[in-house]
């Protein structure tokens, strides 16, 4: 039997969270869990808002979280998405427009994924499971702000330094990212050098391979 994926709902506009009760009530494997209008009232212990369960209750939960980027009550994204994060849910942000800006500094804060509201609903299931079996939520409008994306924070990385990076934080030891490559180990530690000094000088410190994955999901170097 399938596992459910629980989803909640952060979004101020209350046709698009009645909308998506009933868009996901005929998704077998999804369970609405859910929704709010802020952050603080998902994670606040009465929820009018919950479609099942009694008020008054603890909030449940969701392996999975859509998120409004911009939300009326003027509270920050990023600092609405570590909340979240706090939580042990995944992030998909959900916004009426692409806006390059926003979405990287939604992706540095920690989120998944990032999604226009003009999907369909195959497109955001697809993301919402691809969330929860812990893989990044790849989309159009990621992958153009990333590719555009020209901050200081973001290292540029010579096509060589990026893949050994790719496959040393994957999992590859550096032997096995240097054998593909066609290097020898040394200078495969040059490049992976380079990458932690680059991402050093934009200030921010990459030490581990768990920090070396960490950047490669912030700045979505695998293809997303």
């Amino acid at each position: 039997m399938a596992r459910v994926i629980t989803v909640a709902v952060v979004d101020d506009d209350r046709m698009l969270r009645d909308g998506l009760r009933a868009w996901l009530g005929d998704v077998p494997d999804l369970r609405l869990v859910a929704t709010a209008a802020t952050v603080g009232e998902l994670l606040a212990d009465p929820s009018p808002h919950r479609p099942d369960g009694p008020h008054g209750t603890a909030p449940p939960q969701a392996d999975v979280v859509l998120l409004d980027l911009v939300l009326r009550d003027g509270s920050d994204p990023s600092d609405n998405i570590r909340r979240v994060l706090r939580t042990g849910s995944r992030v998909l942000m959900i916004s009426t427009v692409p806006d390059r800006s926003r979405i990287i500094e939604a992706i540095r804060a920690g989120a998944d994924g990032y999604l226009t509201k003009d999907h369909d609903l195959p497109t955001l299931v697809a993301a919402v499971k691809d969330l929860a079996e812990g893989r990044g939520a790849h989309s159009t409008e990621l992958a153009f702000a990333c590719a555009y994306d020209d901050s200081p924070a973001r290292p540029r990385l010579s096509p060589r330094e990026r893949q050994i990076l790719l496959d040393y934080a994957s999992g590859m030891t550096l032997k096995s990212a240097a054998r593909r490559a066609g290097i020898t180990v040394h200078t495969a530690k040059d490049y992976l050098d380079r990458v932690k000094a680059k991402y050093q000088q934009a200030g921010r410190p990459t030490y581990t391979k768990l920090d070396l994955a960490l950047r490669v999901r912030e700045d979505s170097l695998d293809g997303g």
